[in-house]
């Protein structure tokens, strides 16, 4: 087997002696045991979890799970969504993490598109699901539920204790897990890779013990993503091999649940999602703040607001702080990073932030250039265009639409969707994704702008529309803006059109964060088509 194999992990990092301690924000939702007082544990330590992915996979062994089975996994967001990918590639099963957060009637299409064996999921995945007329048990041949009965599921009293077989092993080829994309502009794609791609591309990159941006023996790391994505499982494979001290890991992104957590566990090293980076200012700049021993700080997934990173990394008491923002998809893993200091992100006064500059490839593992996006021709660097990836870690493919990873790839190059410039010294400068652009600008240079100048901003979406001016969106603070302080603030941007109000909690976002943006259109817009043609999402 190899080490970094989900099926036996946790076995391998036991024998090695790992003495890496995990401290959860909650009890795992695979541990619901009501009469083992052992459920409620926030702390395991690798010996206890390997025990716990081997039961686990018994349940699904005693399911009739075998080899090349799919499972699918919908729930609450936990870090026992990677257990449970654990616990099927130890069947040699095939793990299809899908996010609670997702509507009901999207889980739907995702499951009809999976065809899985097993569902495993709670009464209240469930339940929700059927308030909205979907029953997503009827997708499946069997459903697992791990918080009590449910009806047309399995109760997972049935299933505790079965034996399960020893640890499959499989060829590295097959698909190894399934993770969907995050669905900013529509329905997710369902995302396969095997152990090829996850494993040898990109998860033992970064199990490697790099200078300064690794994990450290004596640091606590602490984790806060959404675990159904395909990070959660690349995460801890590379973390964990690495044997921190102390793993925190976060579920929730409110200020008031992760707090107590940090405070109990100072972190060393951080990494989350750029949204749970945004609520946890307020946290940062206060003066005994839990973030004053972090020497390191990650973001996946998005590029985040410049006022976002001085907050944080002036919260450090460290000397010299690191921010690592990490750029890819979940088709390709991480394409490009860039560090940032203090001195990098100093507010300057200049309409260019430097966090939408993400930097240069990964060396050694991707590839970019830019082309037009109708001829796919290579533009001039300094020249906007359609940023291409070429990288061996590439998906396997699309679950359920089988053309459309043919449809974005050509003679070995990746249509990313993001627009963007390629620098005169191999810097990526990101624009928009293609369907969010408008003519001669940039959304998300323009929203970075207004959360500079304007800093009771919580969240600004620009939305371009083919005829008519963008439209700003707005979270604030108070629920309020300041005409007069925004008409300074645009006062030398594009023109925009008024903005449009909106409470925090009527944002829709996916399960990272990130803002669909298509909802809003669908609110606002009325409707009206954008500028980008769509044909790269």
């Amino acid at each position: 087997m190899k080490p970094l194999d989900p099926g036996p992990f946790f076995d391998v990092l036991a024998d090695r002696g790992t003495g890496t301690l995990v401290h959860l924000s909650r009890p795992l939702d695979i541990a619901t045991d009501a009469t083992d007082a052992a459920d409620a544990r926030t702390t395991y330590d690798i010996e206890v979890l390997a025990g716990l992915v081997a039961e686990a996979a018994g349940w699904l062994a005693g399911l009739g799970v075998g080899p090349g089975d799919r499972v699918a996994v919908i729930k609450p967001n936990h870090w026992d969504y990677v257990l449970l990918a654990c616990a099927a590639a130890r069947l040699g099963a095939v793990p299809a993490l899908i996010s609670g957060r997702l509507p009901a009637e999207t889980q739907q299409v995702l499951l009809k598109r999976l065809e899985a064996t097993v569902l495993v999921t709670t009464s209240d995945t469930l339940a929700a699901a059927r308030e909205a007329e979907t029953d997503l048990t009827a997708f499946v041949r069997r459903t697992l539920v791990l918080d009590g009965p449910a009806p047309g599921a399995v109760d997972l009293a049935d299933v505790r204790g079965h034996r399960p077989p020893p640890p499959v092993r499989r060829p590295d080829g097959v698909p190894l897990a399934i993770m969907h994309t995050s669905g900013t502009t529509g329905v997710p794609k369902l995302v396969s890779h095997t152990a090829t791609t996850l494993i040898r591309r990109i998860a033992a990159a970064e199990a490697r013990r790099w200078p300064v941006v690794s994990s450290r023996r004596d640091d606590t790391v602490a984790q806060a993503t959404s675990y159904a994505h395909g990070r959660g499982l690349a995460w801890t494979l590379s973390v964990f091999w690495l044997a921190p001290r102390e793993v925190v890991i976060l579920d929730r992104f409110e200020p008031q649940h992760v707090e107590p957590v940090l405070r109990a566990h100072p972190p060393t090293a951080l990494e989350a999602t750029p949204s749970a980076f945004v609520r946890w200012q307020s946290l940062a700049a206060a003066p005994d703040n839990p973030f004053r021993d972090v020497r390191l700080f990650i973001n996946t997934f998005d590029a985040i607001h410049p006022p976002t990173v001085r907050t944080f990394l002036a919260a450090t008491r460290r000397r010299l702080p690191l921010w690592v923002q990490v750029w890819g998809q979940s088709e390709t893993g991480p394409l490009t990073f860039r560090c940032l200091t203090r001195r990098s992100v100093r507010a300057s006064g200049q309409r260019h932030p430097t966090t939408r500059d993400l930097g240069r490839p990964v060396p050694g593992k991707a590839r970019l250039r830019v082309v037009d996006p109708e001829t796919l021709q290579p533009v001039r660097r300094g020249r906007p265009g359609l940023v291409l990836a070429r990288t061996r870690a590439l998906c396997a493919g699309y679950v359920g639409e089988p053309e459309r990873l043919r449809a974005k790839s050509a003679d070995g190059w990746f249509a990313t969707g993001d627009l963007g410039v390629m620098t005169p010294s191999g810097r990526l400068l990101l624009l928009d994704r293609e369907v969010d652009t408008v003519p001669g600008g940039s959304c998300v240079e323009l929203e970075d702008v207004i959360h500079d100048r304007l800093p009771d901003v919580v969240e600004a979406v620009v939305l371009g529309r083919a005829s008519g001016l963008p439209l700003p969106v707005l979270v604030t603070r108070d629920g309020t803006v300041d005409r007069a302080a925004w008409r300074r603030a645009v006062a030398d941007l594009p023109p925009l059109g008024e903005p449009a109000l909106l409470p925090a909690d009527q944002l829709p976002l996916t399960a990272t964060g990130k803002v669909r943006r298509q909802e809003l259109r669908d609110r606002f817009l009325d409707g009206a088509p954008p500028h980008g043609t769509g044909r790269w999402t």
